[in-house]
């Protein structure tokens, strides 16, 4: 499997949606940044906020679009495109509700499920074989709750299992940007 040489982390822009579940994707990378002691810079013509970072001897970038979720595929794909990352390469981190809380899966392609970041992404990359990291984050039980779940904040409880899911998906970053998915793969589907 190709090596990963981007990590977009997805999520929506602002204060106002920095604590909310749909930012998972935000909260994995910020973590990532800071455990490199890497900074996200302000890149506009990505419209984005990207980091270097070197995690056991590989180099990668972090991206934030900061466009709204459902526009998070022009963004990505302009910073693949302008440093010739192809899709393999790429792992979009992202908020799952079809994952219990606090639960973290890693998988290479397959649809949206409809997800509003993976359903933009996906004509933007030209293609859906690019790795995913799924951080569970639950369902609120009826589909018609959806947007009003995902764009609330997370409780204390639900916090503390996703940051630990986050935590886990770190430890297994090595394996995933080395290109290690199945070593990977087995780390966090049987954590716990």
């Amino acid at each position: 499997m190709a090596a990963i040489q981007l990590v977009a982390g997805l999520g929506n822009p602002g204060a106002k949606y920095e604590q909310t579940r749909h930012n998972a994707g935000f909260w994995f990378v910020d973590e990532v940044a800071r455990q490199c002691n890497a900074g996200f810079k302000p890149e506009s013509r990505y419209k984005s906020e990207v980091a270097r970072c070197s995690i056991a001897g590989h180099d990668c970038r972090l991206q934030k679009p900061m466009d709204f979720m459902n526009r998070s595929g022009l963004p990505v794909a302009s910073l693949a495109k302008f440093y010739q990352i192809p899709r393999s390469a790429i792992l979009v981190v992202h908020d799952d509700l079809d994952l219990p809380v606090g639960t973290v899966k890693l998988k290479r392609g397959g649809g949206h499920g409809g997800h509003n970041g993976l359903r933009d992404l996906i004509p933007h990359l030209g293609g859906n074989d690019f790795m995913r990291l799924r951080i569970g984050i639950g369902h609120p039980g009826h589909r018609d709750e959806v947007v009003g779940y995902v764009l609330k904040n997370a409780s204390r409880d639900d916090r503390v299992l996703i940051d630990q899911a986050i935590d886990d998906a770190i430890k297994a970053l090595p394996e995933i940007l080395a290109g290690q998915t199945e070593k990977a793969m087995q780390a966090l589907h049987t954590a716990k």
